[in-house]
């Protein structure tokens, strides 16, 4: 199994920037691709962005495309999330999570993924 631990969240002014970081540790990652997802109050968590692991190739949700971006570490097994230009609705708890790589084409689906960090929460105030 992989483990996840997510850290960097915290309250970030409207426009401002923030970057959450993913340890994770266990299996060799090559055989998954990792992602973010985000989970508003009231709403269903959705996909953020996802990245294969060995290939990097990448995948972006439209609401975040031009302001997000995704990157990993190999060296240290850390997977990021730089977010740029936020605005309120980005206001979500944040996850990270680890998949096969036979589910690739499914990165939007949270059923998708095995294993799920334990979150952090994001707030962004006007």
């Amino acid at each position: 199994q992989v483990q996840l631990v997510e850290s960097g969240g915290g309250l970030v002014q409207s426009g401002g920037s923030l970057r959450l970081s993913c340890a994770a540790s266990g299996r060799t990652l090559g055989n998954y691709f990792l992602g973010w997802f985000r989970q508003a109050p009231g709403k269903e968590r959705e996909s953020v962005a996802a990245i294969q692991w060995s290939a990097h190739a990448t995948n972006y949700a439209d609401s975040v495309k031009g302001r997000f971006t995704i990157s990993r570490d190999g060296s240290t097994n850390s997977l990021y999330l730089q977010m740029d230009s936020r605005i309120r609705e980005d206001t979500a708890v944040s996850y990270c999570a680890a998949g096969p790589l036979t589910a690739w084409r499914g990165f939007i689906s949270p059923d998708s993924y095995t294993q799920w960090g334990q979150g952090t929460q994001v707030t962004v105030s006007s």
